[in-house]
């Protein structure tokens, strides 16, 4: 029935301004990623302890811009800031359930739905805010921290972006498809960003400072299909798949009905009478 009231309101409606900021953002935000590519990292985990802050003072400025911008156009009101501290903490609370064992992590199936339902700007700065709350949460606080925010935050956005016409189990189907890229795709990411530290700069899988970046290509596409892709990341793939089927209709449904009764970007009104 809700089908026929057409899509919900959504939280933050990014305008041309935060989106081109959005955007760009996010393409620097990948081009750190692939810094290996392009650098002569130290081989050592505590080298990259100093351009981590500068990975997170990157990210979080964007996240402040989006909010900035939007709240100096009316675009996110009190309502949405509530809603955004609620699922922030019901994905901070359902991350330790699995704890990463064999790549059970449920905190991605609901940032993907949200970001389906609430659009790409609240699922950007849903995917910061759950990893850092969950992070502070399971004491899971380090360098790669700035760089899972990210990752999560690049996904809620795709999830804002997707289709928006797909309904009943095509939607479902669509999801699916979605949460299984976006496993395999912060898996990814985040073997990228390790990959010197964790695999040296010497034997089949080391990065080689300054190859061809054919052969470092090669090398890391080897490194993270024996260490994340079909380990951790399927394990992810799966998880991410069985939730938004079995869960994913009813969430679905409870986070429309609560984006129309909160009536994001109404007007406040209060009657004299009960002043």
């Amino acid at each position: 029935m809700t089908d026929f009231l057409g899509p919900p309101p959504r939280p933050i409606r990014l305008t041309p301004r935060p989106a081109l900021v959005l955007t760009v953002a996010s393409l620097l935000g990948l081009a750190m990623f692939c810094w290996p590519l392009f650098t002569h990292p130290q081989p050592t985990a505590a080298a990259h302890t100093i351009d981590a802050p500068f990975v997170f003072m990157a990210t979080l400025p964007v996240l402040i811009l989006v909010v900035l911008a939007e709240l100096s156009r009316g675009g996110i009101d009190a309502k949405a800031l509530a809603l955004l501290g609620v699922l922030s903490a019901v994905n901070a609370g359902l991350r330790p359930l699995g704890a990463g064992t064999g790549g059970i992590e449920l905190v991605f199936f609901l940032l993907v739905l949200a970001g389906r339902v609430f659009g790409p700007g609240f699922g950007f700065v849903l995917g910061s805010t759950s990893l850092f709350t969950s992070a502070l949460l399971t004491a899971g606080v380090g360098p790669w921290l700035p760089f899972q925010m990210l990752a999560s935050s690049l996904i809620g956005l795709g999830a804002g972006l997707l289709p928006r016409t797909p309904r009943g189990k095509a939607e479902i189907a669509l999801l699916v498809a979605y949460g299984v890229f976006a496993a395999y795709f912060f898996g990814l990411l985040m073997s990228l960003w390790s990959w010197p530290f964790l695999a040296g700069t010497s034997g089949d899988l080391g990065f080689v400072p300054g190859a061809p970046l054919p052969e470092n290509l090669h090398r890391f596409a080897v490194y993270t299909v024996l260490t994340s892709t079909l380990g951790w990341d399927t394990g992810r793939a799966v998880t991410n798949a069985v939730a938004i089927v079995l869960l994913g209709p009813a969430v679905l449904a409870v986070l429309r009905r609560a984006a129309r009764r909160a009536a994001f970007g109404a007007p406040v009104t209060f009657d004299r009478g009960q002043l």
